[in-house]
């Protein structure tokens, strides 16, 4: 069924749900992850973008509940950008260029135009960062190295969000294995995957789309929850707002509605069984 409500009105008054962007390319348009989040009023947003003109901007055009930092996300050390044609597509690896040349409309888009020595900051020491719900990452390919440097953070996290990459696009990457089994030994459970990334081997093309692949997958966007094996370790508001993200986000709504189950049981409410009742009014039922 399609999403037709918000949770948000769960969410205690002066409770912010929290989303830490990096990679914030897409924040304040409708093509960011947590979108639908963005009419709650108590919505707070921090953002890693690099480009301190560019971060200037977007601090500048913020309502106050957005705010961005200039930085690189990494383990602390001074490492080279490689700076290419796209600038969605620069990376703190090398892109893999034998490999992006086997595929349409890959290497096009990732020809490596400068490369820049710069600091990396590791998220734990970003003192702004304490209490985050969602956790949305998108760094063509440093992903496992910003979470290695991230636990503080990740320990009160309750959904993550991160792109991984099903082969060796940047040289030397880890690769969705390596972030799955990391985020599981932090408490995570995989539970979804948004979309896929795909192209086809050169020469073909699906139906003439160079930017269509048939089966070989390449990348993906792929969501993390906290371990819903264990929600008793959460609190209220943490369950709550997780709930929130599931529903509004995600439409994970049998998820959500094992989340706010597990509130009650602390509270003695009946939000799960009131979230019943909403699901059955939406249009078309579940």
């Amino acid at each position: 069924m399609a999403n037709e409500f918000s949770l948000t009105d769960l969410v205690p008054d002066g409770e912010p749900i929290t989303v830490l962007d990096v990679g914030a390319m897409a924040v304040g348009s409708s093509k960011a992850a947590y979108a639908p989040l963005y009419d709650f009023e108590n919505l707070k947003v921090i953002g890693f973008e690099p480009d301190e003109t560019e971060c200037a901007k977007l601090n500048e055009n913020s309502d106050g509940r957005f705010r961005f930092y200039p930085y690189f996300a990494g383990d602390g050390a001074k490492v080279t950008y490689f700076e290419t044609n796209m600038t969605m597509t620069g990376s703190l690896y090398e892109p893999n260029t034998a490999l992006l040349e086997k595929f349409q409309n890959l290497a096009e888009l990732t020809t490596v135009v400068g490369t820049h020595p710069v600091d990396t900051v590791r998220i734990d020491d970003v003192e702004d960062l304490d209490d985050v719900d969602l956790f949305k990452i998108d760094v063509q390919g440093a992903e496992l190295k910003i979470f290695e440097n991230a636990m503080r953070v990740l320990s009160k996290t309750t959904v993550v969000h991160t792109e991984v990459e099903f082969v060796e696009m940047y040289k030397g990457q880890p690769l969705f294995a390596d972030v799955d089994g990391f985020l599981r030994s932090q408490g995570f459970q995989f539970h979804t995957i948004p979309n896929y990334g795909s192209r086809c081997f050169k020469p073909l093309t699906a139906g003439g789309n160079i930017n269509k692949g048939l089966n070989q997958r390449l990348w993906a966007d792929v969501v993390y929850v906290r371990d819903f094996m264990a929600l008793d370790a959460l609190s209220t508001e943490k369950l709550i707002k997780m709930a929130v993200i599931l529903n509004d986000v995600y439409q994970s709504f049998d998820l959500c509605y094992v989340i706010l189950e597990a509130a009650d049981k602390k509270t003695g409410g009946a939000s799960a069984k009131d979230y019943l009742g909403r699901l059955a009014a939406a249009a078309g039922g579940i």
